[in-house]
């Protein structure tokens, strides 16, 4: 990884490029991050940075959080993130990190948090076909059915494909373009959809497939 922004999403919309093409977009407002925290191969083992995204009122950190911000000289943040970019020797405690980091047409990946849904059935989470309604199936047609051999080996499989939890977990979409970047506004427009709902966090790193 090159270089990371943490961002809130703001919702969708769409823009028309030079051509009058219409392109749907995901607005999210990136940054400014400011660099908590610098890791070194010395004394941590690894090489990373920390950088934290949107502000917090000092009441409301905790002690430990509290010393961690003052030994750094910072304002305390809402969203603390670590990035292990390959150079960190251009960044310091205390740099910002802006929305110019990133250009239109580069590509970037997009990690965020989907929107939970709650318990769902199979064919809501898996996408399962119902069974057939007809010729003594009953009111089972939007069940699982048969989820494990007789005698042979007597148990269901771990990992099968149930009815749970749906949704509210961690999503990384992959080779997104930047379709426009508005840096006096802090502001990235991405091309297509990105997880979460509007006001969800995310981080925004340059694709590894690019």
């Amino acid at each position: 990884m090159k270089k990371g922004i943490i961002g809130k999403k703001v919702g969708m919309t769409q823009i028309f490029n030079e051509k009058g093409k219409v392109i749907p977009v995901t607005v999210v407002e990136a940054g400014p991050c400011v660099v908590t925290q610098k890791k070194t191969l010395e004394n941590d083992g690894y090489e990373a940075v920390q950088i934290g995204f949107g502000d917090q009122k000092p009441q409301r950190v905790k002690k430990p959080l509290t010393g961690h911000f003052k030994k750094g000289d910072v304002a305390p943040k809402k969203v603390l993130k670590e990035l292990r970019l390959e150079d960190i020797t251009a960044l310091n405690v205390g740099d910002l990190i802006k929305a110019d980091t990133f250009a239109a047409g580069e590509k970037v990946d997009v990690t965020g948090t989907s929107k939970g849904k709650g318990y769902a059935g199979v064919i809501k989470r898996w996408n399962f076909r119902r069974l057939k309604e007809t010729h003594g199936t009953g009111p089972v047609a939007r069940h699982g059915g048969s989820n494990g051999a007789c005698s042979t080996p007597s148990r269901v499989w771990k990992g099968l494909k149930m009815a749970g939890h749906l949704g509210a977990e961690t999503v990384t979409i992959q080779n997104l373009t930047v379709a426009k970047v508005d840096a006096e506004n802090n502001l990235i427009a991405i091309k297509g959809a990105i997880p979460g709902p509007n006001g969800g966090i995310v981080v925004i790193r340059d694709s590894v497939k690019a």
